[in-house]
């Protein structure tokens, strides 16, 4: 079993005086996708702010690669090689596709992907270059939010919830796009709703609810946790 690449614990948050994380414990090994189930409000997508330093008001511990980030700023948190791909996707409409993958600065010392790299992982966009942002489609768009985090050089990526309102046809090429980061050396923390096609691509598995990890298993052991599944979720 390998080392923990990132290590949460005793993780808390708050949202003005809303407290919305209560402690949250779990890792992630290096090469894994690991994701966050839970019902809406259960504080997944806090818990990924949290880590990257949206959420300014916590306390706890968030160490990646050994190095404390809470009590770091957002932008330093990146610059470790991590990378957030937000829920609602966060994509410059006034700009064109090229100039919203050219904006990211390099953070990581390795490097980004090339244009033709992102190419090949999402080759709806190569067709799209000189298109305006806001005239993609709602795939296009997840698309083109998931390209751009790769062109930083991060290695750690967090997607919050990249299916939502998908077509099927593209929510595979998704899953596609997760295997083949993974099969690259990626690590991967994955916010989803859709459990079914979480189940097709992670390595474990952690259960939240009311801001806190309740359950935790291996992909291994997903026949024998299904009726809790049903119970936490209502899959």
């Amino acid at each position: 079993m390998t080392e923990a690449l990132l290590k949460v614990a005793g993780l808390e948050a708050w949202y003005g005086e809303s407290h919305i994380l209560h402690g949250v414990d779990f890792d992630v090994r290096e090469g894994e996708v690991v994701t966050l189930l839970g019902r809406n409000g259960a504080g997944k997508t806090t818990t990924l702010k949290s880590i990257m330093g949206i959420v300014t008001k916590r306390k706890g511990s968030a160490t990646y690669q050994g190095r404390e980030t809470v009590g770091l700023s957002s932008d330093r948190i990146a610059r470790l090689g991590i990378a957030l791909c937000p829920e609602e996707r966060g994509i410059f409409h006034s700009l064109t596709v090229r100039e919203n993958l050219m904006l990211p600065p390099r953070v990581a010392p390795t490097g980004g992907l090339t244009l033709e790299e992102i190419f090949t992982l999402f080759p709806n966009l190569k067709e799209r270059l000189s298109s305006g942002g806001g005239k993609l489609s709602g795939g296009e768009q997840q698309m083109l939010a998931i390209a751009r985090i790769l062109r930083t050089g991060a290695r750690f990526l967090m997607l919050d919830e990249p299916t939502e309102g998908l077509a099927p046809v593209i929510i595979q090429q998704i899953g596609r796009t997760v295997h083949e980061l993974k099969r690259a050396g990626f690590t991967i923390l994955l916010v989803e709703q859709n459990f079914r096609w979480a189940s097709t691509l992670a390595d474990r598995f952690y259960v939240m609810e009311h801001g806190k990890i309740i359950d935790a298993f291996a992909a291994a052991d997903l026949p024998t946790n299904m009726d809790k599944l049903h119970d936490y979720l209502g899959v």
